[in-house]
């Protein structure tokens, strides 16, 4: 299992999180991003740094992925995209993506789009990363990393 991080996005919490599991269990860690951040100095941690533009690194990460790998991302259409290749999606806020489950959540993102554009709602964007965000999505990390070391 490789773990992999839609990185731009990703809250700190959630990468600090991945980072210890990664180190705990030995599993590689890729990050990509359309821009230079600071990687802790592992040899399981790497950053890919693709070009700049719309969806490069949901793009590079789903022709990359493999099954069995873990995608860390709050990103739904590139959650489905992974599902759709056998990997695992987590939101940093912990929900876990499945084939049995990605479905729903993209039809009801495609919705709330659609009502976006219509002006029937407004985008207020994301609620702040809380703690009961990181303590969810530490929860799920390790029952995800756990299950796929053991299976």
């Amino acid at each position: 299992m490789e773990i992999w991080i839609d990185a731009a996005a990703c809250p700190r919490d959630a990468k600090e999180l991945v980072f210890r599991t990664s180190a705990r269990l030995g599993l590689p860690v890729r990050l990509v991003a359309n821009r230079g951040m600071a990687v802790p100095p592992s040899p399981l941690i790497t950053l890919v740094q693709v070009r700049p533009g719309s969806d490069v690194a949901d793009a590079y990460i789903a022709q990359h992925v493999q099954a069995g790998d873990l995608v860390i991302t709050a990103d739904i259409p590139l959650a489905a995209l992974v599902v759709e290749r056998g990997a695992v999606a987590l939101d940093p806020r912990g929900e876990v993506h499945t084939a049995d489950t990605i479905g729903e959540r993209l039809a009801v993102r495609n919705l709330m789009e659609e009502l976006r554009w219509a002006g029937a709602v407004s985008g207020g964007g994301p609620a702040a990363y809380s703690a009961t965000d990181r303590r969810r999505f530490a929860h799920a990390l390790n029952r995800v990393t756990e299950g796929r070391r053991q299976g």
